[in-house]
C-alpha cells in the first residue's frame, strides 16, 4: 500500500543546521534554512515552522521561554498566573508585535515562496496547553477539580483570544495547524475533558476553520481514545491515531463513520530513532496494514526528536515511495 509519509518535524529541523534548538528558535535565517533543509531531506507534508511550538502563545502573553541544557527542548518554566480568577483578567496579545509570532510567519512565508507547492502551515496552541504554560499543568489541574466553572471560562477565553492569531496567519497567505496535546487524558479525565475543555476546543476550531476557509488538522497526542468521538465532533478534517493507544485499530474502527477525516497513524518514534533498519521497515509494514482499515491515512511519527539519525526518515520515506 503506498500512503503519504508526514513526520513531525520541529525541534529535528534545528539539527539540519548544527545548532541547538534554543539557537534555531530564536533566529529566523537559523529557522529558515533548518526547515528548508529538512524539507528538502523528506519532502514531508505538512511543514509546520517552529522548534518549540507550544511557546509561542504563552510567550506572547508575556511568560518566559528558558533557555535549556544542550539540546534540550525551550519551555516556558515560571507561571505568570497564580489563580485561574487571575487567567481571566490576562490581555490578549498581538499576533505582530508580542513574542516570536511575527517572526515565525516570517519564516513560514519565506519557505511558502520558495516552495509553492509545500503545505507550509503556522502552529496554533489549543486553550488548554497554552493555560497549562501560562498557570502550570499541577495548577491548572487544580483549578479544574476545584473551581470548574471558572476554568471552563477562562479557556473559552484563550480560544477567543486564537481568532486574530488564526487571522494573521491566513492574511500572511498561510495556514493553520492546532496542537492541544496537554488536554489528552490522563491529564483530564474524560469527564472532565467533556465538561471542561471541550466547549471551548470546538469553539477554536470553529474559528479556526472559518478564518482559513476549510476544517483544519486538531493534533493531540497521548491516548486519546476515550476522547476521539468527542474530538471528531468539533469538525475537524485531521486528527492522529497516537502510538500511545493501546489498541490503535480499536482507535481506528471509531473513525469509520467519518471517512472524509485525514488520520495520520504514528509508528514508534523509540524505533525510528534507534533502528536498525530492518526494525524500522518491520513498523512501517505494522502502520501500513493498520492504514488498510479505513480510507484517507497518512504515514506519521510523533514529534521527531532532535537526534533523530535522518536515514532512517530517509528510508521510511523512500521505502513507502
Amino acid at each position: 500500500m503506498k500512503i503519504p509519509f508526514a513526520p513531525s518535524v520541529y525541534e529535528h529541523a534545528a539539527a539540519f543546521v548544527g545548532r541547538s534548538p534554543w539557537d534555531v528558535s530564536r533566529d529566523p535565517e537559523l529557522m529558515y534554512q533548518g526547515h528548508r533543509a529538512a524539507y528538502r531531506e523528506y519532502g514531508h507534508a505538512p511543514v509546520v515552522v517552529g522548534i518549540d511550538i507550544y511557546n509561542l502563545e504563552a510567550e506572547a502573553y508575556g511568560g518566559r521561554v528558558v533557555e535549556p541544557a544542550g539540546d534540550g527542548i525551550p519551555a516556558i518554566v515560571d507561571p505568570i498566573v497564580s489563580t485561574v480568577r487571575q487567567g481571566l483578567d490576562v490581555p490578549p496579545f498581538d499576533p505582530a508585535r508580542d513574542g516570536r509570532i511575527a517572526m515565525v510567519v516570517e519564516v513560514a512565508r519565506r519557505l511558502a515562496e520558495e516552495f509553492p507547492d509545500a503545505d507550509i502551515r503556522i502552529p496554533v496552541s489549543g486553550p488548554f496547553s497554552i493555560a497549562v504554560s501560562l498557570r502550570t499543568i499541577t495548577g491548572l489541574l487544580e483549578d479544574v477539580a476545584d473551581d470548574p466553572a471558572t476554568t471552563a471560562a477562562w479557556l473559552m477565553r484563550l480560544a477567543e483570544n486564537q481568532a486574530a492569531f488564526c487571522r494573521y496567519v491566513v492574511d500572511a497567505g498561510l495556514d493553520v495547524a492546532f496542537f492541544e496535546s496537554a488536554a489528552s487524558p490522563p491529564m483530564l479525565s474524560p469527564t472532565q475533558f467533556r465538561e471542561v475543555e471541550l466547549p471551548a476546543l470546538e469553539r477554536v476550531m470553529s474559528v479556526a476553520a472559518s478564518i482559513a476557509g476549510h476544517p483544519v488538522p486538531c493534533v493531540m497526542g497521548g491516548d486519546t481514545t476515550p476522547i476521539l468521538e468527542d474530538m471528531l465532533a468539533t469538525g475537524t478534517g485531521y486528527v492522529v491515531c497516537p502510538f500511545e493507544a493501546p489498541d490503535q485499530a480499536a482507535w481506528l474502527a471509531i473513525t469509520a463513520t467519518r471517512p472524509e477525516v485525514v488520520v495520520r497513524i504514528n509508528m514508534d518514534l523509540r524505533i525510528i530513532t534507534r533502528g536498525p533498519d530492518e526494525r524500522i521497515l518491520r513498523e512501517v509494514d505494522r502502520v501500513l496494514d493498520l492504514a488498510a482499515i479505513r480510507p484517507n491515512c497518512v504515514l506519521g511519527t510523533g514529534a521527531l526528536p532532535f537526534e533523530t539519525p535522518p536515514a532512517n526518515v530517509k528510508l521510511i520515506k523512500d521505502y513507502v515511495a
